[in-house]
C-alpha cells in the first residue's frame, strides 16, 4: 500500500523516521512518499520536500513568507493527487497540516493524525475541522484523550514517542564523546537554543552570557541539523565554549545542567535526568498575539504533564542575564536537584512505556485492511 506522511521540524522528522521502520514492519511492500527531513530520508522512501525549507516561526515571521507557504500548500496537494496514496498521516505541524487534512477529505483521502494539534493551548475551536477532516487522531499525552472527549471525539493516546527514541539509540561512552568534540572533564551545561534561526538568535546570546560565571563547568552548544556551524559561531564569538551538531542526545546523556529553549526539547531533557531551565523570548509582537490566544499556565511540557511548576520558565522579559544566572544556581544546588530527579521519574511513569510507533502503525494499516 501506499502512504504519505508530512512532518516539519527536527521532532517531526525523529517520529516520522519511526512511524516509518514500524509502517515497513506491517507492511513491507509500502510505497512511502514523505516531507520531512534527513531521519526519515535514511530509513527509505522518496523525500518531497525537506523541513529546514519551510521552517518559520511567529506570526510575524509567517505573515512574511506568506506567498512561500502557500506555494508549498499548492504544490504538496498537487504531489499527494499524483501519488495516490491509500492513506494520508500528518505529524504534528498543524498549520500546515490542517489545510491539506481539509482539501484531502475533501477529495476522499484517508487521512490520520500523530501527534495532535495544540488545540488545548488555543483556538480550540479547530477540533470541529479536525474532526470533520481526520478519520483517526492519535494523541501523545495523556490528558489529551480526555480533553477531547469532552468534545465528543473518540482518540486513541498511544504513548509518547520520545520514550522508544531514547530507548533506542545508540550511545556511545563519555571518553569517545568529550574527545570527538575536544571538551574537558569538567561537568556539562548543555545549551539548547531551539532548532529555528529566530529563536537561536534572541536566546543563544544570553545563554552565552554566563559562561563567565561558572568557569568551574564546560558550556556545550547543541546545534540543530537544519543549521550550519557558521550561523551559531557568529553568535558564539570568541567565547570558549564546545559545539555539538545533531547529536543531542548524546550530550544530554552527559550534561550535568541544562538551559533549554521551549519546545520538545524540554521533555527530552526532562527523560535524560538533565535539571534544566526553560527559556523562551520571540518578537515582541508575535509575543504578544501568543499571549492574548493562549491560556496554558506554563509552557514547557514538563510543567503542562505534570500540572504544576517542576521546572523554571523565563518567558520573554523575564529570560535575562540575571534571571537566567539565578535559576542556573539553583539547579546545580544538591538539594534541589533531588527534587526535580523524582518529579522527573514521576513523569516518565504518566507518559506511559514504550511502543507508540508501533501502536500508530499497526491501527493505520489494520484500517487500511479492513477497508
Amino acid at each position: 500500500m501506499k502512504y504519505y506522511i508530512i512532518a516539519g521540524e527536527a521532532s517531526g522528522d525523529l517520529h516520522g523516521s519511526n512511524l516509518m521502520k514500524s509502517i515497513l514492519k506491517e507492511d513491507n511492500e509500502a510505497e512511502i512518499r514523505f516531507w520531512g527531513g534527513d531521519l526519515m530520508q535514511a530509513v527509505g522512501g522518496e523525500l518531497v520536500i525537506h523541513y529546514k525549507e519551510r521552517a518559520f516561526m511567529g506570526f510575524i515571521e509567517v505573515l512574511i513568507n506568506l506567498s512561500k507557504i502557500l506555494g508549498f500548500i499548492k504544490s504538496c496537494k498537487k504531489d499527494i493527487s499524483k501519488f495516490n496514496p491509500d492513506a494520508l498521516v500528518f505529524i504534528d505541524n498543524s498549520g500546515f497540516n490542517l489545510r491539506i487534512a481539509k482539501w484531502a477529505r475533501q477529495q476522499n483521502f484517508k487521512t490520520n493524525y500523530y501527534i495532535s494539534p495544540q488545540v488545548w493551548a488555543s483556538r480550540s475551536n479547530r477540533i470541529k475541522d479536525i474532526k470533520r477532516d481526520i478519520d483517526r487522531l492519535f494523541v501523545i499525552l495523556p490528558f489529551e484523550k480526555e480533553f477531547y472527549q469532552k468534545y465528543n471525539y473518540d482518540v486513541d493516546f498511544v504513548g509518547h514517542p520520545l520514550i522508544d527514541a531514547i530507548a533506542d539509540r545508540k550511545q556511545m561512552d563519555e571518553t569517545t564523546f568529550r574527545n570527538i568534540y575536544n571538551l574537558s572533564d569538567k561537568p556539562i551545561i548543555a545549551l539548547l537554543p531551539g532548532s529555528r534561526k529566530q529563536e537561536i538568535t534572541k536566546m543563544l546570546s544570553i545563554m552565552l552570557s554566563l559562561t563567565d560565571n561558572f568557569t568551574d563547568f564546560e558550556f556545550v552548544v547543541a546545534g540543530a541539523p537544519s543549521q550550519d556551524f557558521s550561523y551559531y559561531e557568529n553568535i558564539i564569538g570568541n567565547k570558549k565554549v564546545g559545539f555539538v551538531n545533531n547529536k543531542t542526545y548524546d550530550l544530554l546523556t552527559f550534561s550535568y545542567a541544562a538551559l533549554v529553549a521551549s519546545g520538545t526539547a524540554t521533555l527530552e531533557t526532562a527523560l535524560f535526568k538533565v535539571p534544566q531551565v526553560v527559556c523562551f523570548k520571540g518578537s515582541t509582537i508575535s509575543y504578544l498575539i501568543a499571549k492574548r490566544i493562549i491560556t496554558l499556565k506554563f509552557i514547557s511540557l514538563v510543567n503542562l504533564i505534570m500540572n504544576k511548576e517542576v521546572v523554571k520558565e523565563l518567558i520573554q522579559n523575564d529570560f535575562t542575564k540575571n534571571n537566567l544566572k539565578k535559576e542556573l544556581i539553583k539547579i546545580l544546588d544538591p538539594i534541589y536537584r533531588e527534587k526535580l530527579f523524582s518529579s522527573y521519574f514521576e513523569l516518565e511513569n504518566i507518559l506511559g512505556g514504550k511502543g507508540a510507533s508501533s501502536k500508530v502503525a499497526k491501527q493505520i494499516v489494520s484500517d487500511l485492511k479492513s477497508t
